[in-house]
C-alpha cells in the first residue's frame, strides 16, 4: 500500500522533531486510520495518501516535494499529475528504505535527524519525468518497494495543481473513462448556434456510475483539464446546474452571466453538488470570455446566442459525481456563420419610404443624389417606440441619434456624395417608421410638430354630453382633424399604448368617428394653442380622442391619444 504501513515516514513527516536519542514509537492504528480518512490531515502536507486526489499550490521557481511508500515489491502503481493554469516540470523517483524502516520500532535505532537525512538526501532512481501542461500519468503494473518522491516545479508563474496516486488502479478508477472515440463532433452550425455531440463515457454506460458532462466555451483556446478552467474562473464560478429534461439553454442569454451575484468566497464549491432546484450561481467578477455549463448526462447540446462570424473553442469534461474527478474529451473549435447580408434599400429624392424593423433588428438604406447639392435633409417619423438613426457620408459618420415621433436632420452636402443610413429598432418590440431624404430644402412631406403632443382635457368643462380639449400647434399652418371613438369603461392605458401607431392616418378611421377638421397656426409660438368642444356624447360614457395633423404632402402624424369620460349625472 501507499504510506499507510510506514511508521518511519509518519515520524519524518507528521511528528515534531525532539531529542536525538528518541526511539521510534509504535503506531496507534485506530488513530492513524482516522487521520487517513480526514482529508484535512493531508492539507499542505508532504504526504500523498493512497487513492485520494490532493490539490496544492506552487510558487514560481520554488520546488515542492511529496513522498509516499510502497511496502511490497511487484505492487501496481499509478500516479496522475494535473497542471491547472501553468505548465509543470515534475519527476518521480524511488529509493530503498533503510532497514530500520521495516522493523517494529524496537531496539536502538539511529537518531531521527540521521534517519531523515539518510532518506531525503539520496538521489534515488528516476522513474519518470515530464514537462508541459498536459494531464500526464505514470502507470506500472509491477513497482518495487521503496520510498517514492514526487518533485514539482513551475517556472512560469504561481500555479495550482492536483496529484492522485494509488496502488490499486484497477479497482479504483476514480477518473471517468473516455470512449474509443473521445472527440466532440460539431453536428450543426448556424450564425448564432452550434450543436455539439459526443459519445458517452463507458463509466456511465457500462459501469453505471453517476457521470455528468460539463461544456466549456471560450474564444481563446482549448483547455486540457477542468482544473485549468476553474483556475481561469474566480472561486465563485459562474455556471449553471443541469437543465430540465429536453430543454437546451444558452450560457449567453443573461447579459454575460449578469444575474444576481452570490458571493460564497471560501465556501465549498458547489460545482458537483446535486440540487433539487434549477439553480444558477455567478461569480462576483464574471468572465464574459469563458463560460462553463454542466448539463447532466445527455450527450448532445446546442449552444445558442453566439456572435456571428466568430471562432469559439469547445471543451467537454466527464465528471464522476461520486469522486468529483474529471476527464477531458478532445476539444474542438468552430466558426459561426456570417450574418446574412442586409439588403440595402435605395431612397429616392423627396419620396417617403416605409420601413419595418424586427425587434432588436436593423435596416440599411442608401441615398445617392443625382445632382450636386449644398444640403441634404433627412426627415424621420417613428411610428411606435424610439429608433436609432446613423448617417454616414462616404464612410464618415455624420449623425447618430435616437428618434421619437417626427425629427428632421439637415446635413451639409458634398458633390457626388453617397449616404448610408442605418436604422436600429427598439428592444421592446418591432419598429415602424417613415423616412424621407431630399436635397430640396423646401420639400417637407411631414408636418412640423410641437415638442408636447399631448391632448389636454378640461375637467371643469366636462358635461353629460360634451368634453372640451386643447392641444398645441406650431408656427406653420397645418390641417388638424379630431376623431372620437367610444370605448368600454375597462379600457386601460395598456390598450391605449398598443394603439399608439402614429403613422396610421385618418384614412384608417370610420367616417362616423370624425368630429371636425380645421386649419390652425400662430406666429407667436407661446399662443399656438387651440381648443375644441366635442358635443353629442352619451352620459357616463368613455371616449378615446385622437388629433391628426396633416402636412402639405398629405402625410399625417397622430398626437397622443386621450381617454375622456362624460359626466353620468348633470
Amino acid at each position: 500500500m501507499l504510506l499507510l504501513r510506514c511508521p518511519l515516514l509518519l515520524l519524518l513527516l507528521l511528528l515534531p522533531l525532539s531529542s536525538r536519542t528518541q526511539k521510534l514509537p509504535t503506531r496507534d492504528e485506530e488513530l492513524f486510520q482516522m487521520q487517513i480518512r480526514d482529508k484535512a490531515f493531508f492539507h499542505d502536507s508532504s504526504v500523498i495518501p493512497d487513492g485520494a486526489e490532493i490539490s496544492s499550490y506552487l510558487f514560481r521557481d520554488t520546488p515542492k516535494r511529496y513522498f509516499f511508500v510502497v511496502e511490497e515489491d511487484n505492487t501496481p502503481l499509478a500516479v496522475t499529475v494535473t497542471p491547472c493554469d501553468a505548465p509543470l516540470e515534475w519527476k518521480l523517483s524511488v529509493q530503498e528504505l533503510p532497514e530500520e524502516a521495516s522493523g517494529e520500532g524496537s531496539g536502538e535505532p539511529e537518531p531521527l535527524e540521521q534517519q531523515k537525512q539518510q532518506i531525503t538526501n539520496e538521489e534515488g532512481t528516476e522513474l519518470f519525468s515530464y514537462k508541459g501542461n498536459d494531464v500526464e500519468y505514470f502507470v506500472s503494473s509491477s513497482s518495487p518497494s521503496g520510498l517514492y518522491q514526487l518533485d514539482l516545479l513551475s517556472t512560469e508563474k504561481d500555479t495550482h495543481f492536483k496529484v492522485y496516486a494509488t496502488t490499486t488502479p484497477e479497482s479504483d478508477q476514480p477518473y471517468p473513462e473516455l470512449p474509443y472515440d473521445p472527440r466532440i463532433d460539431v453536428t450543426s452550425l448556424g450564425r448564432t448556434t452550434v450543436t455539439l455531440a459526443w459519445k458517452p463515457s463507458p463509466t456511465a454506460s457500462l459501469l453505471k456510475q453517476p457521470i455528468q458532462y460539463c461544456i466549456v466555451i471560450n474564444k481563446e483556446h482549448n483547455f486540457k483539464s477542468l482544473c485549468a478552467v476553474e483556475a481561469k474562473l474566480s472561486s465563485d464560478d459562474a455556471f449553471m446546474m443541469a437543465p430540465k429534461p429536453g430543454l437546451d439553454f444558452s450560457p449567453f442569454d443573461f447579459a454575460h452571466f449578469g444575474f444576481a451575484s452570490d458571493n460564497n468566497s471560501g465556501k465549498e464549491r458547489g460545482f458537483l453538488k446535486s440540487s433539487s432546484k434549477f439553480g444558477r450561481q455567478t461569480s462576483s467578477k464574471p468572465r464574459a470570455d469563458l463560460h462553463k455549463v454542466c448539463i447532466g448526462n445527455k450527450n448532445i447540446f446546442t449552444v445558442s446566442d453566439l456572435k456571428p462570424d466568430t471562432q469559439y473553442y469547445f471543451d467537454m469534461f466527464a465528471v464522476n459525481t461520486n469522486t468529483n474527478m474529471s476527464t477531458a474529451y478532445v476539444g474542438t473549435f468552430a466558426r459561426t456563420k456570417e450574418e446574412a447580408k442586409q439588403k440595402t434599400v435605395e431612397l429616392k429624392d423627396g419620396k417617403v419610404t416605409d420601413v419595418f424593423i424586427k425587434r432588436k433588428g436593423a435596416k440599411f438604406l442608401r441615398f445617392a443624389p443625382v445632382s450636386s447639392h449644398q444640403k441634404v435633409t433627412f426627415s424621420v417619423h417613428s411610428c411606435l417606440d424610439a429608433v436609432q438613426i446613423q448617417v454616414r457620408r462616404d464612410g464618415k459618420l455624420l449623425l447618430s441619434q435616437n428618434v421619437e415621433g417626427v425629427r428632421q436632420f439637415q446635413l451639409r452636402g458634398k458633390a457626388k456624395a453617397k449616404y448610408l443610413i442605418r436604422l436600429k429598432g427598439s428592444k421592446k418590440g418591432a419598429s415602424m417608421l417613415k423616412i424621407l431624404a431630399t436635397t430640396r430644402p423646401n420639400k417637407q412631406s411631414f408636418p412640423s410638430l410641437p415638442e408636447d403632443t399631448r391632448i389636454k382635457a378640461f375637467d371643469k368643462l366636462r358635461t353629460c354630453s360634451s368634453v372640451t380639449v386643447a392641444w398645441l400647434g406650431t408656427q406653420e399652418r397645418n390641417k388638424f382633424c379630431i376623431y372620437k371613438r367610444e370605448v368600454d369603461d375597462n379600457y386601460n392605458e395598456e390598450q391605449k399604448k398598443r394603439e399608439q401607431n402614429q403613422c396610421l392616418g385618418p384614412d384608417t378611421r370610420k367616417k362616423s368617428e370624425k368630429v371636425l377638421c380645421k386649419y390652425f397656426h400662430s406666429q407667436n409660438i407661446q399662443k399656438a394653442v387651440t381648443t375644441e368642444t366635442i358635443r353629442g356624447l352619451q352620459p357616463g360614457k368613455s371616449y378615446l380622442l385622437d388629433v391628426y395633423v396633416i402636412g402639405h404632402g398629405g402625410h399625417s402624424v397622430k398626437y397622443q391619444s386621450k381617454l375622456v369620460k362624460t359626466r353620468k349625472f348633470c
